[in-house]
């Protein structure tokens, strides 16, 4: 069978300046640039964002490598670390303004949209250090100031617009479950962090739209990864639990970015539990009047929750996760290298999902991919990897993002994670999830079998079925 997209569809992919670029010619370091120089051993392989893709040095060819598999838009980020040059008076490195300018004309001369976010976890450090990062109302503000930096200086070529990628990673993997730099744990700062992020976000397009921009075709939206809650059972436990994780993973982002109101039932939550953030009535002005025009979806995995095996209302710190367990389903397919179950029909459940509660608002998949390690068992002896698994996994989740469309939901693209293997945090390269394989030793970067392939659906704008 043949699923046809529409013409005008996005093919491409995803990555990030902190995981692609290096760290080349920046003044500030970011929370990861930190965290290397600190804990190196916390780094699989000890391997750290140093160098990560080189795209700062060899942006010209891999862009030439993106254009040959047939990508029409890649989205990237432009590091506030690489940018700004004093952050407190919001002024701009030099050289960053030359990058980001090279680096967004050379993808518009190979006719790839570039599709901008501006933050994807690497707050600058010294921000976490003198004010607590993202517990700070202050840093709020400072990332406004970067935010419009951004806006006037490329906003002319650069027509989508993303203000955080995935923001409730940094809740939970600095404030929750310790695996992002503080690795703190503590769940009253990070429901502050998750009202701060919101804010900020709101405060950015509130930003973008005094700019004018949206008046010369741009729009703005948000990145989330929304993995969708599967209950263990229908008993009325595990459908409690599954609600509350859903409230607290998915919709405390979504419901704000799309309706601009938190919902009622996770506030009332956080109330009765005494950790609710602090807020002022003019701040939820500005998230209210402030929502996006678009709307990215990263997926890679469901989340089944059961019931907790202790009582919601122990004593001891406060948590979220008090309210839900994790759920093993057995049977369940699973990319084993990574650890994450492999479930496509979820994407469909989201574009579902978006049609029916999120005003049907225009949504792509903005991150979806399988890192395996050790992918050079793969490759053959003309030095290509044939990543049959990664097509495989791709075609099966566009047949769900299809079927999603022809039901009527509005998505218009899809982007794998990523174009050229990259640097993923603490996981470093020991998963890889590329169209284009990267030797992190000599920067040699070859085109796998799944990027040949993906080059023809692109052009066709067709999946067919194995």
């Amino acid at each position: 069978m043949q699923r046809t997209f529409k013409e005008d569809f996005w093919w491409g992919a995803a990555t990030s300046g902190p995981q692609s670029e290096g760290r080349f010619n920046k003044k500030h370091a970011n929370m990861f640039d930190y965290w290397y120089e600190i804990e190196p051993t916390d780094f699989y392989d000890q391997v750290g964002p140093d160098v990560t893709s080189n795209f700062y040095n060899s942006f010209k060819e891999d862009i030439t490598l993106m254009k040959e598999i047939g990508l029409n838009s890649v989205r990237t980020s432009i590091q506030w670390s690489r940018l700004m040059d004093d952050l407190e008076l919001g002024t701009v490195n030099e050289d960053a303004v030359r990058f980001y300018n090279e680096v967004i004309d050379t993808f518009l001369e190979a006719g790839i949209r570039p599709v901008m976010n501006l933050h994807h976890f690497d707050l600058p450090v010294e921000l976490y250090h003198k004010y607590g990062g993202w517990e700070s109302k202050h840093v709020v503000e400072l990332y406004v100031k970067f935010a419009e930096k951004c806006f006037e200086l490329f906003g002319d070529r650069v027509k989508d617009w993303f203000t955080h990628n995935e923001p409730i990673v940094v809740v939970e993997g600095e404030y929750l479950h310790q695996f992002h730099y503080p690795k703190i744990v503590d769940g009253k700062k990070a429901v502050q962090v998750a009202y701060n992020l919101n804010l900020a976000s709101a405060k950015a397009i509130q930003a973008f739209r005094k700019l004018g921009l949206q008046n010369d075709g741009g729009r703005i939206g948000i990145i989330l990864n929304l993995t969708p809650t599967y209950p263990a059972s229908d008993s009325p436990e595990d459908l409690a639990a599954a609600n509350i994780a859903e409230l607290f993973n998915n919709r405390m982002f979504l419901d704000t970015a799309v309706h601009g109101e938190f919902p009622q039932e996770l506030v009332d939550l956080f109330i009765k539990d005494g950790v609710l953030w602090e807020s002022t009535s003019e701040e939820l002005a500005v998230i209210k009047e402030n929502t996006i025009d678009v709307l990215g979806v990263n997926f890679y995995h469901p989340n089944r929750v059961k019931a907790p095996d202790i009582a919601p209302n122990s004593v001891g710190e406060w948590l979220p996760n008090r309210y839900f367990d994790e759920y093993n389903m057995p049977g369940r397919r699973m990319n084993i290298d990574r650890g994450w179950e492999i479930y496509p029909k979820a994407l469909y459940d989201i574009a579902i999902n978006i049609r029916d509660n999120y005003n049907n608002i225009p949504w792509f998949v903005s991150e979806n991919g399988m890192g395996i390690s050790g992918e050079e068992r793969f490759m053959n002896e003309d030095g290509v990897v044939e990543d049959d698994y990664r097509i495989d996994f791709i075609r099966e989740h566009l047949e769900w993002v299809h079927q999603g469309i022809e039901e009527g939901s509005n998505c218009f693209g899809y982007h794998l994670w990523t174009p050229i293997d990259c640097w993923s945090w603490a996981n470093a390269y020991k998963n890889r999830y590329g169209f284009i394989s990267t030797n992190i030793h000599t920067q040699i970067k070859t085109i796998k079998k799944s990027g040949h392939w993906f080059k023809t659906v692109a052009q066709t704008n067709t999946v067919t079925d194995k």
